[in-house]
């Protein structure tokens, strides 16, 4: 009885170690390990982009192009915020606190000289040598320009499939979606070929390059209907495959307001996922001096490109001056009741985050609060007399004056 006791206990182990068992342990090896699931939506994305590299662009496949594209920003979304899908931990940058009025990040391949511009245009000093991936890590610098504090991120160099997670790509990326400018930096010899890559790399992460964020706004329903409304014709808009997108994200009824003027599906897609950024980008080409006139003519010329040569140190104040210019600064002198403003020591407000309340919000972000914020007294360019009383909406001009007054009551 014993022996035959102890040979159905064996029996029991052995059966409680397979089956469902074995199953469980495999999930649980998912939870401990969230890359094992990002590795299998790496997996879905690759087979669906070889879907869409082998179908033929034309009328009669354009709806099934659509639902791929729809199955693939939700698989993306899935990588850029896995947190939010169950999937594992969301993916964090390099950690580098913030300075200064703005941010710029700069993406590249290695060995495009991203640190030897970071030493010319700074005080900081980043490791250059002959080899690639010398930088291992985020390197942040700053530099003035016109009372404006810029704080520059030197990122490890990218390299093709970074988004999927080769290399460093994914941590880069992500850091780089903290900043409010992006500059692609690029070799002079290969920078169409660069420049094409890393654009591509960007957008599969959710980044789209001096692109505006479309104007659609959803609002979820509960009569378990869709309903678009448009204040510009819909004509070349699948309104049918729309409704698919909205339910591969859950969304089962919605009204649809639309006010952007031709709306691709591509941006329904992008609008619908909400993990998209829209960061303003510029093209530094490096090792100018080592192309032909006509290339050199030709890349100083295109949209958005400045050309420099960083061992030549050539064009650095230029450069400078376009990243100043790319983050659309406005400069505002704050004053206190019955002083004169500090004019020696602006606020800098960038990207287009002009108004009265980002004003606040640069000072403390309490003083937005419309339950502290009474109002503000604007002296300058956006006033219509001096001083104009304003609210938290009002849009503020280069070179204004503001007081802000706060409720005696204010908690």
């Amino acid at each position: 009885f014993v022996l035959v006791g102890f040979f159905v206990m064996l029996v029991l182990i052995s059966s409680d170690s397979g089956g469902d068992g074995g199953y469980d342990g495999a999930r649980h090896a998912r939870a401990r390990h969230p890359t094992l699931g990002c590795q299998a939506v790496m997996q879905k994305i690759k087979a669906i982009e070889e879907e869409m590299a082998g179908t033929q662009k034309n009328k009669a496949t354009e709806y099934h192009l659509g639902k791929l594209k729809a199955k693939l920003a939700v698989l993306r979304s899935q990588l850029i915020s896995p947190k939010k899908h169950g999937s594992g931990e969301k993916e964090r940058g390099f950690e580098a606190g913030r300075h200064g009025d703005a941010r710029v990040a700069l993406i590249g391949f290695p060995s495009v000289g991203k640190s030897t511009f970071l030493n010319n245009v700074t005080e900081t000093k980043s490791r250059v040598a002959a080899y690639e991936f010398t930088t291992l890590t985020c390197i942040p610098g700053v530099f003035k320009y016109n009372q404006a504090e810029i704080q520059i991120l030197d990122l490890p160099g990218i390299i093709e499939g970074a988004a999927h997670g080769v290399g460093k790509g994914k941590q880069v990326i992500a850091s780089a979606r903290t900043a409010d400018l992006i500059v692609l930096f690029m070799d002079a010899a290969r920078a169409e070929e660069q420049k094409q890559m890393l654009e591509h790399e960007l957008e599969l992460m959710g980044i789209r390059l001096n692109q505006h964020a479309p104007d659609v706004q959803i609002n979820k329903r509960t009569d378990g209907r869709v309903a678009f409304t448009s204040t510009h014709n819909l004509e070349g808009f699948d309104k049918k495959l729309a409704k698919e997108i909205l339910a591969d994200h859950k969304i089962k009824s919605a009204e649809v307001l639309i006010r952007e003027k031709d709306l691709t599906i591509d941006q329904f897609i992008d609008v619908v996922s909400g993990d998209i950024k829209y960061i303003r980008a510029l093209f530094v080409v490096n090792k100018i001096d080592s192309v032909s006139k006509e290339k050199f003519e030709k890349l100083a010329k295109s949209k958005d490109f400045v050309v420099i040569s960083c061992n030549k140190n050539w064009n650095m104040d230029g450069v400078k001056r376009a990243i100043y210019d790319a983050l659309t600064p406005i400069r505002v002198y704050t004053k206190r009741p019955r002083t004169a403003p500090d004019l020696s020591d602006p606020m800098v407000l960038c990207n287009g985050r002009h108004t009265v309340a980002d004003l606040c919000r640069s000072i403390h972000s309490s003083l937005a609060d419309p339950n502290r914020f009474y109002y503000a007294k604007v002296w300058g360019t956006s006033a219509k007399f001096k001083p104009q009383r304003c609210g938290l909406s009002h849009v503020l001009q280069d070179e204004d004056v503001v007081q802000i007054m706060l409720r005696l009551n204010a908690r």
